[in-house]
């Protein structure tokens, strides 16, 4: 008799705070303890001590914008190298297919922290521009790799009937792939370009090392002014948790509301 093979539920593990959904309904869910938590917790440090905690929250405002900045700029500018990466990995030209694929290996075996660091100097012996654009580029460049896999397989997952539908009713290849296959691939990829955002949000903490403004950057100014080491970072590791569990929630909105829409 043969035997059904059992469906098992495709592991679902994001590298930051977790996309809360409908199915998480519930007073107590682990996004809410965690939120309301990180928030409670800085109004009482804040309230109870404001001596160093209080003037931490002051100094530091101006880090988050630049943090927020260098994220969006960063992701926004990943998500077209990532598409433009991903059409190149799906392309029956051998060298358009080889440059992304190049493209993808070499950027995804280089550490972050090195690329960043490589990309700020290769650029000042040619061109000077701003600390802050230097970062943009720098982790977009990177998350651009992850962004081209993410589009290929999106691109992929849709049914190859879709194409042949297209091009049956007099669609030239380029007309199908902007007007009905990614459509609906920007609906699959969402949740991992929503996942990537987290990860680059967190990771943007790294361009303070060259001497970027961001949220650590401004952190570590005040502790080395103030010595108190402890206390600024448990400040800063508030606002990240609390930045990153927000766009988490942003994210899982805009993904049910796109889902909804199908």
């Amino acid at each position: 008799m043969a035997q059904e093979t059992p469906q098992h539920k495709p592991i679902d593990v994001g590298d930051g705070a977790a996309i809360p959904h409908k199915s998480d309904a519930g007073l107590f869910t682990a996004w809410r303890i965690a939120f309301c938590g990180a928030i409670l917790t800085s109004f009482y440090l804040a309230l109870t001590k404001p001596d160093p905690y209080l003037a931490i929250f002051k100094f530091v405002p101006d880090g988050i914008l630049v943090t927020f900045k260098v994220t969006v700029g960063a992701i926004l500018l990943a998500i077209v190298i990532g598409l433009v990466t991903g059409l190149g990995r799906i392309s029956t030209n051998r060298f358009i297919n080889g440059t992304a694929s190049l493209y993808v290996e070499v950027i995804r075996g280089i550490p972050l922290l090195v690329q960043i660091f490589y990309i700020y100097y290769a650029l000042g012996r040619f061109v000077k521009i701003p600390d802050i654009f230097s970062a943009i580029i720098a982790m977009a460049v990177c998350y651009g790799a992850y962004m081209g896999e993410i589009f290929r397989a999106g691109i992929q997952s849709i049914p190859k009937g879709q194409m042949e539908a297209a091009l049956s009713l007099g669609m030239s290849r380029g007309q199908a792939m902007r007007q009905v296959i990614l459509p609906q691939a920007f609906k699959v990829v969402l949740p991992p370009i929503g996942n990537e955002f987290i990860a680059l949000l967190k990771d943007s903490s790294l361009v303070s090392i060259i001497a970027v403004a961001d949220l650590l950057r401004r952190g570590r100014e005040f502790a080395s002014e103030s010595f108190s080491y402890f206390e600024t970072y448990t400040v800063i590791a508030l606002i990240y948790l609390v930045l990153t569990l927000f766009f988490s929630k942003l994210i899982g909105i805009m993904e049910e509301r796109l889902s909804d829409g199908r």
